[in-house]
C-alpha cells in the first residue's frame, strides 16, 4: 500500500492512530479447541458475549433483541449485539471514533470509505484470516476464496468480509436469475392513459413530460412533480451520473483509460445530448426545484404519495412507496420501462452486483473479544447463519416446501403489508444485511411482492458485471485523492447549473469552463491513479 500522504485532520488522525496502534498488540485466550470441520461458534454458544458493532449509516434504525430471529440467534450462538449508528454525518463519527481510539468491536461500512486503509495501516484492525486460523479454521471452508482474493491486501492479509457480493461465478450459476437495481420507473396508470410514449430519446422524453403535466397537473390535491431522481449532494447526484452512464450504455472504459461517471462525463457527447434535454426540462418547470433539495425520506414520501410521472432511482428503496400506492391502487405502482438510451438506440448495460459487494465488516484491535467475533462472523457467513438470517426459525417463520425453504404466509404477506413489522417484530429477509450473500439466495428463485416484481424482472436482461472497477479507491491523503476530492465538490456545483442554465449557450459555457478546470486541476493524475488500480482489479479477475 502506498505511504499516505496527510494534511490537516488527516496528520491529526494519522498521528492519533499510529499511537494507538503500537498499543493494539492484544493477547487473545482460546477458550477452547477448533477444527476447520467443526464451527466454532458452536463450542462457547453457552457462554454469553455482547458485542458492539457500528453501522456506518445513519438511516439504519433496527436493534438487536427487538425481533424474534435476533433473539433466536442470541439463543444459538450466545452472541448480543448492540447496534451503534451515527445520527448525523457518518464520516465525521467514524473519523472521531478513530481519532479517539473509540472503535466499537464490529464495524460495517462502505467497502469505498477511505478510513478502511487508514485503519489498516494505523493497526487498528485484526486480519481476519490471522483470528480465523488461530480460533476458526472453519471460517475458510464457508467464505468465498474469490472474495478473500480480492480483499486481500498487499500484506497478504483480509481485514474485511463483503456482503451483497458477486464472482464471475455467480454470474456464470445464476444466469437469468440476477438483477440490478438501476431502473427507469414510470406511473403505471399515467404512463398508459398517455399511450405508453417512447421516452428513449431526448425529443419523446421531453414530450413526455410535458403530456404528463398537461394531463394531470395534480395528484391528489397536489401538483404532479414529472420527474424525480436521486438526493443531490456535494458530490452530485448518484442517478445523473453512474445510473445515467450505465443506461446510457458508456463504457466504462476509454483508449484503455478508466472513466469515472462521478467526475462528470462532459466530454461525452452522449451524456451532455442528454443533459440539455434535463436543462430544457427545467426551464419549462419539467424539473422540480424540490429534486435539488429533497432528501431521501422526502422523495420516497412524495413517491408514496404518487406524485412523480417518472423516476431515475434505485428500485429497491421503492419498497415501502410501492407497498403503500398498490394498496391503493394497484395500477398506480411505478413500473420499469425502457429509459434514455444512446443515439444509437443501444440496450443498457446495467451494474449487478459487483465482487467487492456493498458493505465490509471488520474486526477493530478495541474487540474485547476477538475469538468471539470471528466466530460469529463466520457463523453469519455461513449457509446456517444465511439461513437464519434470511428466513428465520423452521415451522414459525419458514417451511421446507420440496426442498426449497419459504417464509410462512403470514411473514410473506408482511412483505407487502406491513414491510416495518417483518424488519421489526420478525427480523428475517433483510433486517440484519451486514454480511447477506445475495448471490446464494438467488438459488432459491425471488419471490417479488406484487408491487415489486415488475421492476426487478425488467432488469434482468441488461445486468452486467463492473467488477473490475469496483474498489478504485485512492490512498486517503495522496495527491490524487485530493485533487479528486476537489473535483468531485467542483462538479457537486456545475451539476445543478447545468441544469439551471438558462440557455444552451450558457449550458456549453459552464460545460467549457469545467473540462478546463478539471484539466488544471491534474485530472490527468486521477486518471491513471485509477486505471492502475483497474488494472490490477482484471489481473485479479484473470481478465
Amino acid at each position: 500500500m502506498k505511504k499516505i500522504k496527510v494534511v490537516a485532520l488527516g496528520l491529526a488522525m494519522a498521528v492519533a492512530m499510529t499511537f494507538v496502534g503500537c498499543n493494539k498488540n492484544k493477547e487473545v485466550v482460546s477458550s477452547g479447541k477448533v477444527s476447520a470441520d467443526q464451527p466454532g461458534w458452536k463450542a462457547n454458544a453457552e457462554n454469553p458475549v455482547k458485542f458492539d458493532w457500528y453501522i456506518n449509516f445513519s438511516w439504519f434504525a433496527r436493534h438487536w433483541g427487538d425481533s424474534k430471529v435476533s433473539k433466536y440467534i442470541t439463543e444459538k450462538t450466545g452472541v448480543d449485539v448492540n447496534f451503534i449508528v451515527p445520527a448525523g454525518n457518518e464520516a465525521e463519527k467514524l473519523n472521531a471514533m478513530i481519532a479517539g481510539d473509540a472503535l466499537p468491536d464490529l464495524i460495517t461500512l462502505g467497502w469505498w470509505e477511505g478510513q478502511i486503509p487508514m485503519m489498516i495501516d494505523a493497526g487498528l484492525l485484526y486480519s481476519l484470516d490471522e483470528l480465523a486460523e488461530q480460533y476458526d479454521p472453519y471460517f475458510f471452508k464457508v467464505t468465498d476464496p474469490n472474495k478473500i482474493g480480492w480483499y486481500t491486501q498487499a500484506d497478504g492479509h483480509i481485514y474485511g468480509y463483503p456482503n451483497s457480493s458477486y464472482t464471475a461465478a455467480d454470474y456464470e450459476k445464476y444466469k437469468g436469475k440476477l438483477t440490478s437495481n438501476e431502473t427507469f420507473l414510470v406511473r403505471k396508470d399515467m404512463y398508459e392513459a398517455l399511450g405508453s410514449p417512447d421516452m428513449t430519446t431526448p425529443e419523446g422524453f421531453l414530450g413526455a413530460l410535458r403530456a404528463a403535466k398537461e394531463k394531470f397537473p395534480t395528484v391528489n390535491g397536489q401538483s404532479l412533480i414529472p420527474f424525480g431522481t436521486n438526493e443531490f449532494g456535494d458530490t452530485g447526484c448518484s442517478m445523473l451520473q453512474g445510473y445515467l452512464s450505465h443506461f446510457l450504455a458508456i463504457a466504462p472504459e476509454k483508449n484503455g483509460k478508466f472513466v469515472n461517471a462521478d467526475l462528470g462525463l462532459t466530454e461525452d457527447p452522449e451524456y451532455i445530448r442528454w443533459m440539455k434535454m434535463f436543462r430544457q426540462a427545467h426551464e419549462e418547470g419539467l424539473f422540480a426545484t424540490d429534486v435539488f433539495v429533497d432528501k431521501r425520506s422526502q422523495i420516497e414520501e412524495k413517491a408514496a404519495q404518487g406524485r412523480y410521472f417518472c423516476m431515475l432511482y434505485q428500485n429497491w428503496d421503492m419498497q415501502a412507496p410501492q407497498n403503500a400506492l398498490y394498496a391503493k391502487d394497484p395500477n398506480s405502482i411505478y413500473i420499469a420501462v425502457d429509459g434514455p438510451k444512446n443515439s444509437k438506440g443501444d440496450n443498457p448495460v446495467l451494474a449487478g452486483g459487483g465482487i467487492a459487494g456493498w458493505t465490509v465488516t471488520l474486526i477493530s484491535k478495541n474487540c474485547k473479544n476477538p475469538e468471539r467475533a470471528i466466530q460469529f462472523l463466520t457463523y453469519l457467513i455461513s449457509e446456517e447463519g444465511q439461513m437464519d438470517t434470511n428466513f428465520g426459525i423452521e415451522g414459525e417463520t419458514y417451511t421446507i416446501e420440496n426442498g426449497i425453504p419459504k417464509l410462512t404466509k403470514e411473514i410473506a404477506d408482511l412483505d407487502k403489508n406491513d414491510k416495518n413489522k417483518q424488519e421489526t417484530e420478525i427480523g428475517v429477509q433483510y433486517t440484519y444485511w451486514m454480511l447477506m450473500d445475495n448471490a446464494w439466495q438467488a438459488q432459491w428463485g425471488a419471490e417479488y411482492a406484487p408491487s415489486l416484481e415488475q421492476p426487478q424482472l425488467w432488469t434482468r436482461p441488461y445486468v452486467h458485471s463492473y467488477a473490475a472497477y469496483d474498489g478504485l479507491t485512492l490512498p486517503v491523503g495522496s495527491d490524487e485523492q485530493i485533487i479528486y476530492e476537489d473535483i468531485q465538490r467542483r462538479w457537486g456545483k456545475v451539476l445543478p447549473q447545468l441544469i439551471r442554465a438558462e440557455s444552451e449557450a450558457e449550458f456549453d459555457k459552464i460545460v467549457k469552463e469545467f473540462n478546463e478546470y478539471k484539466k488544471s486541476k491534474g485530472i490527468d493524475k486521477v486518471i491513471d491513479a485509477q486505471t492502475e488500480l483497474m488494472n490490477i482489479n482484471k489481473k485479479k479477475l484473470g481478465m
